[in-house]
């Protein structure tokens, strides 16, 4: 299997915003799926197993006063529940992927068939976690919010020595966190330490759906992340998570940049012909200064460069003079244009200059 699974993949974090609910999750999985469809981008909806009876110790389950327990109790879904979510992923069109918090979640990713795992920037270092999700096989994708130059490392050699498929994503794990805390510069940390792995992604800011994702883009982040929401029946919504709105903006800002960024990246681009044409009415062409005779080397003395360029004459990009320059085969009058077909061809070893006089009306 190759990178390109993550190349252009768009993954939209539901986590616990379906509040227990399959028909509220079912919702943001319909209104988010048609934002996807419409925009036609590699999307993935993605959610979090966890195994509570295991996850949260027996003595503080049911305590109200930590956040966190609070949150994944009273959000708690079956695993029919998910089952559920899990055919409505495949069936809108999208890529159902999760996070697993424990070992047994792992499982249930191996059991509903899923394509990636994700592992949270919170478990980055869980080696017992990680070592589980190896044995899957299936390509990971890794938040890397508050690693250590060792720890990321560490990381990559743990999945290197596996022959596990991995990617990285830049993340900022504070929620929400600033724009001036995003560290986009950090994308390219990571493309320059690990230049064999996917980069990407994950963001938590709240104010922009526009230039960040541009810049990461441009920087080279190929997978893309943001939590999602719906704000239609009363809930209230993360700062963090974003609506299908400003999804719809996120992914039109992507393509955007795309578009303007090209596909040309890796080699010398081909100029388009507007290009070629407007350059042209801005380059001299080749004048005889006086009366020129067959056999004649040109020199300096024999010419003067002025515009307009005109169709079949040399230009001062391809004047050569001297001992291996032009030499006359017919004659040429004082101040009419010098053109291919009046001079030898010292352009045979170079095709490039061949095809520039060509595209002028040879």
């Amino acid at each position: 299997m190759k990178n390109e699974i993550f190349e252009d993949l768009f993954v939209l974090e539901m986590a616990s915003n379906h509040q227990g609910s399959v028909e509220r999750g079912l919702r943001i999985i319909e209104q988010f799926a048609k934002i996807a469809r419409f925009n036609n981008v590699r999307t993935a909806i993605k959610l979090q197993f966890r195994d509570l009876e295991n996850f949260v110790h027996k003595d503080f389950i049911g305590r109200d006063d930590i956040r966190y327990i609070k949150r994944v109790a009273d959000t708690k879904l079956s695993k029919e529940d998910f089952a559920t979510l899990v055919e409505a992923i495949r069936g809108s069109g999208c890529i159902p992927m999760s996070t697993p918090f424990d070992e047994k979640s792992v499982d249930l990713c191996v059991e509903f068939d899923l394509p990636i795992i994700k592992v949270a920037s919170a478990d980055n270092n869980d080696w017992t976690l990680l070592e589980k999700i190896a044995k899957t096989r299936r390509p990971v994708i890794v938040s890397t919010g508050g690693m250590s130059k060792k720890d990321l490392d560490d990381l990559v050699t743990f999945f290197e020595h596996r022959n596990v498929l991995l990617a990285l994503n830049h993340c900022v794990a504070a929620y929400p966190h600033e724009d001036n805390e995003a560290e986009l510069g950090q994308i390219d940390y990571l493309k320059n330490r690990y230049p064999n792995l996917t980069i990407g992604y994950s963001c938590h800011e709240y104010h922009d759906w526009t230039s960040s994702v541009q810049i990461a883009l441009a920087k080279g982040a190929k997978t893309f992340e943001r939590h999602i929401d719906i704000d239609d029946d009363g809930f209230k919504v993360a700062t963090y998570s974003s609506l299908p709105h400003q999804i719809d903006t996120w992914f039109k800002a992507w393509k955007k940049a795309k578009e303007m960024i090209g596909n040309s990246g890796t080699e010398r681009r081909i100029p388009i012909d507007r290009e070629v044409a407007y350059l042209d009415s801005y380059v001299r062409g080749v004048y005889a200064k006086r009366d020129l005779e067959k056999n004649h080397l040109l020199t300096e003395d024999d010419v003067y460069l002025a515009i307009p360029l005109q169709k079949k004459q040399i230009s001062s990009r391809e004047l050569m003079l001297g001992k291996f320059g032009h030499r006359m085969i017919m004659d040429c009058k004082k101040d009419m244009p010098i053109t291919i077909d009046q001079l030898n061809t010292p352009y045979s070893d170079n095709p490039d200059l061949l095809k520039s006089i060509h595209a002028r009306g040879l």
